[in-house]
């Protein structure tokens, strides 16, 4: 860490400006902003003589002068550089004995390592990026290249065809009869609102209430007439069940059922259980 070594620019010399980061001139330093981080990574140089303001001041000018070229993850990656660079200089200025100081040396070994990953990274994406695609520079088996250019024909409009249709819709023709509408015939079923107060009235005169069958509703006297007699059975069944839901919701009754499919118990929180 007292200057720059002879081995050290011969070994990164070959690097400088890689990845096309900011040139800088600093007291002690003139390159590329990564190869100072090569440097200082590999503790060829010492930090404490890098102004920090001049280098960020540099760095805020190669931002503003960039070209329009530059995309924003490399400006991204110029002050992450600049950013470690800061942390490990305040880090690094510790007395050697310090804690923080072995904390720094870890962080700086974390740090190569990260950097290798994203060079590695970056190398990838160029190698992707490079590749031939899919749809613009080769094509699927039995997909036709596509030329910018759609060769498939318009419709053609006959424009005399659709004046006399247009003329056509304003001929003294008699409306069409619209008044006849087709409506379904509405089913007799049961409603929840009265099952909820058949079970209300029930519940009233016998609190200790029964099965969920005693609370269905009376079958009509003349059951061979009625239409759609299962339906109503199961709208009876339905409408009940869900009624009763509703009220011990509500806590005005009480449910209980001994096991699965077993009957349902209706009866009044005040009553005693089943047995």
């Amino acid at each position: 860490m007292d200057g720059i070594t002879e081995a050290g620019l011969d070994r990164d010399a070959s690097r400088a400006g890689e990845g096309g980061s900011p040139s800088l001139t600093l007291d002690g330093f003139a390159g590329p902003l990564d190869h100072l981080l090569s440097l200082a990574r590999a503790q060829t140089i010492d930090l404490a003589g890098i102004a920090l303001g001049a280098l960020l001041d540099q760095l805020a000018a190669a931002l503003r002068q960039a070209p329009a070229a530059t995309s924003l993850g490399q400006k991204g990656d110029w002050v992450v550089m600049a950013a470690w660079l800061v942390q490990l200089r305040s880090r690094l200025l510790l007395p050697a004995d310090a804690p923080a100081r072995q904390d720094a040396t870890a962080q700086a070994g974390q740090l190569r390592d990260r950097l290798v990953g994203l060079q590695a990274i970056q190398a990838l994406a160029l190698w992707l990026e490079r590749r031939p695609q899919l749809g613009r520079d080769v094509f699927a088996r039995g997909r036709p290249e596509v030329f910018g250019v759609s060769v498939e024909t318009a419709p053609v409009l006959d424009m005399m065809e659709f004046l006399w249709a247009s003329l056509a819709l304003f001929d003294d023709e008699p409306a069409p009869d619209t008044a006849t509408l087709y409506r379904p015939r509405p089913l007799d079923l049961h409603d929840v609102s009265e099952a909820r107060a058949r079970i209300r009235q029930l519940l009233a005169a016998a609190p200790a209430g029964g099965t969920l069958d005693r609370f269905l509703p009376d079958p009509p006297e003349e059951a061979g007439d009625a239409p759609h007699p299962t339906l109503r059975r199961r709208s009876a069944w339905s409408s009940t069940l869900v009624a009763s839901l509703e009220l011990a919701r509500h806590g005005e009754v009480h449910l209980a059922q001994n096991g699965v499919f077993t009957p349902i118990h209706l009866s009044t929180p005040s009553a005693d259980p089943p047995a």
